[in-house]
């Protein structure tokens, strides 16, 4: 396999150079064949989208901004491909790919690379995480899928795709969370701050319950710690009082005057007595002795 890909995109295209790209075409002749690494216009019908995109929500204002900016402009960096008999699939370069279709263009500027399917994966995430294009989620779900099909560990991973491990480690762990808070960090309602305070709470009931009352009342991760740290503090154990002996022998005394279960809750100074009874006539009985 290729090494270096974790240098991120200047290596996809550090070999390719506009001057020298022009001294080596002729320009009599046709050239029909793919050459790898020049620039080369595909029909935008040929192409199709890599189902394994990491990258899974577009912002619908900003590929119409992009989709102005190419109608005035063009496309300024090529696309990243690879040709599977005639057609295409997108190696990087999706939201350059749609945001040209939206703006009517016929062809798109394209580098085609045949890179193996883990260099492919691994692309699709250095060049998302390098432009900041995907939630946290998004990124999460494209580490795990590359740590599972490829039986990667952790420090791998974080090596290809140029993270510390510590941070591959806290992006996995978002994936813990019930399904409904991933769904709110996908929507970008919570952010992966708020998330990541959440995964101190083993109950996922009360994780639901801060996530909502986060966004209602838009608290900031702070907030969130500060609540989860008082949730977590060990309630105060109510240690019985110690009985006196006085005490004691006095409740004993009760008992036999009233022929009943009694108890004496609390110590010498503050308490309560409870004296029990079983019936109606029980009751009134422990009464005329009361009024004696």
């Amino acid at each position: 396999m290729k090494r270096g890909l974790g240098r991120g995109l200047d290596s996809l295209f550090g070999d390719y150079d506009d001057e020298s790209a022009e001294e080596k075409k002729p320009a009599e002749v046709k050239v029909e064949t793919v050459v790898v690494n020049e620039p080369k216009e595909i029909e935008i019908g040929l192409i199709d989208r890599n189902p394994e995109q990491p990258r899974k929500i577009f912002d619908e204002d900003a590929l119409k901004e992009l989709a102005e900016s190419i109608k005035s402009h063009g496309v300024i960096q090529p696309i990243i491909v690879k040709q599977v008999g005639d057609r295409y699939f997108i190696i990087a370069g999706e939201r350059r790919w749609r945001a040209s279709r939206m703006a009517g263009l016929k062809t798109i500027p394209c580098v085609v690379k045949d890179y193996t399917e883990q260099e492919i994966s691994e692309i699709a995430i250095i060049e998302n995480l390098q432009r900041e294009d995907l939630n946290p989620i998004e990124s999460a779900k494209a580490i795990r899928n590359l740590i599972n099909q490829y039986k990667l560990t952790q420090d791998e991973v974080a090596d290809k795709i140029g993270k510390s491990r510590p941070a591959v480690a806290n992006t996995l762990r978002l994936l813990s969370l019930p399904e409904s808070i991933i769904s709110l960090v996908e929507s970008n309602k919570l952010s992966a701050g708020h998330a990541r305070a959440l995964l101190a709470i083993d109950d996922s009931k009360k994780q639901k319950e801060i996530a909502i009352l986060t966004i209602e009342k838009g608290l900031t991760v702070r907030d969130v710690e500060n609540i989860i740290k008082n949730l977590n503090k060990p309630m105060p154990v109510n240690r019985p009082v110690e009985k006196s002996l006085e005490l004691k022998d006095f409740e004993n005394k009760i008992k036999r005057i009233f022929s009943t279960k009694v108890k004496i809750q609390g110590g010498d100074n503050k308490g309560k007595i409870i004296i029990e009874y079983y019936s109606k006539d029980d009751l009134n009985r422990i009464y005329d002795i009361l009024n004696k």
